[in-house]
């Protein structure tokens, strides 16, 4: 039986490792909870909100920092909040043992991350299309690691957009915030530099899990004595991991990045499997 001092001590590097990575912390904090014992729509809803938590904490130093980019991402999830709720309601009247693998399949698609990422140097020179030039999608940011100011502009942002409401209904779905695709959509799409796509997809998984959450909340899947420690640790860590951020090289991050999600693949496809 998991006490609360348990929880806290798992909640608090779930919640920085989800910072750094742009992940928002439940991807790794639902399996991990379901190989605790904890049924998996339960932690699926649990985690929904615990990522508005990690969200919060991230996305307040990254913002101060000037890093996350705060137009794009409210662009953004006009998308993803309409795909959450779209989601949530599915998961509601499945049956549990699909969600391991609708888990494992969307983890999948975070290896498109690293398809043809080659250059170390995250300036980005884009010709923007009128939609993205008309919404002045574009920014700027101090690079630690490079020491330079790094300026970039968004493009496609309409097919981004719809790529993002897949991420707002897997987000929805599974409880995870999707910011393993977000990243990718943005940063393979969107072509935003690596540090803004991963905290720009903090500050989205928020309102993405918040909107999920209400469906969760009406149909009683959320468990109050989970959701409070669970929801402080990964406060405190997601806060710790937004401060060292900018302070680490693109490859780590990418390492770190792969690392984590081939762990949680494996992971729930053994789930999936046993449950069948």
């Amino acid at each position: 039986m998991l006490d609360m001092l348990s929880l806290l001590l798992i909640a608090l590097p779930v919640g920085f490792l989800g910072a750094l990575t742009g992940l928002g912390g439940a991807s790794i904090l639902v399996p991990l909870l379901v190989t605790l014992g904890v049924p998996v729509k339960e932690a699926i809803a649990s985690g929904m909100v615990t990522i508005i938590a990690t969200s919060s904490g991230a996305a307040s130093s990254t913002v101060r920092e000037g890093i996350a980019n705060v137009k794009v991402a409210m662009y953004l999830e006009l998308f993803t909040t309409v795909g959450a709720i779209v989601g949530a309601t599915i998961t509601t009247q499945i049956a549990p043992v699909y969600l391991y693998f609708f888990f494992a399949f969307f983890l999948m698609t975070s290896f498109l991350k690293f398809h043809g990422s080659k250059a170390k140097d995250p300036a980005l020179s884009e010709n923007q299309d009128s939609l993205s030039r008309w919404l002045e999608l574009h920014g700027s940011y101090y690079d630690g690691f490079f020491q330079r100011n790094v300026e970039y502009r968004v493009t496609h942002a309409l097919p981004g957009g719809l790529g993002m409401f897949i991420a707002g209904l897997a987000a929805g779905m599974l409880g995870i915030g999707a910011g393993a695709f977000k990243v990718t959509v943005q940063e393979s799409i969107l072509k935003l530099p690596p540090k803004v796509a991963s905290t720009t997809s903090n500050f989205i998984i928020g309102m993405t899990a918040l909107a999920g959450t209400s469906i969760y909340f009406a149909s009683g899947l959320l468990n109050l004595t989970l959701m409070g420690p669970l929801a402080v640790g990964t406060t405190l860590g997601a806060v710790i991991g937004g401060r060292i951020l900018n302070r680490l090289g693109n490859r780590t991050l990418r390492l770190l990045f792969f690392v984590i999600i081939l762990f949680l693949i494996i992971q729930m496809l053994y789930k999936g499997v046993r449950s069948l």
